[in-house]
Order: C-alpha cells, then structure tokens, then sequence
C-alpha cells in the first residue's frame, strides 16, 4: 500500500523523528506533511516517502478546506496498536 492524502504517517528521519503527521499532498517520491501544531496546514513539510512509516489509517479529507484544528483533531482520535 502507498502514501495518500489523509494518510496517517510516522516520521523516521529529521528534528521530527517518531512524530504522527497527516499527509496533506503526494507528488513523486515526496509527501508534504503537517500535524496542526508546530507544522501547520499552511506550510506542510515536504518529507521523502523513505522517510515516513506508513499506518493503516487514512482519513477522508478535503485538502483544499483543512484547518489546523481538523488535523489535529484526526491525529488525536487515531490510536496505534
């Protein structure tokens, strides 16, 4: 299974490793991702998909109308395991 907008990932790599963040845009080999606090919707983090571990949990999302709170929102309701 691949990345998707509204996929919930986990970051491998960088300042935020072992951080959830929502996939908000995929192009190529990258994914911009934001989880509503420090990364916000307005200006994602353009992450390599090498260096994002994939969940099983994808939420439905409208990018074009997200807010920070939706995101974080959807971050706090999924529960791993």
């Amino acid at each position: 299974m691949e990345i998707t907008v509204g996929t919930i990932v986990f970051s491998k790599a960088g300042r935020d490793k072992r951080k959830m963040l929502l996939a908000v845009r995929v192009e190529d080999n990258y994914v911009y991702v934001c989880d509503g606090l420090l990364r916000k919707v307005e200006k994602p983090k353009k992450k390599k998909l090498i260096h994002l571990q994939k969940t099983n949990y994808t939420a439905e999302i409208n990018p074009d109308s997200l807010t920070n709170s939706q995101v974080r929102g959807i971050l706090a309701e999924y529960k791993p395991g």
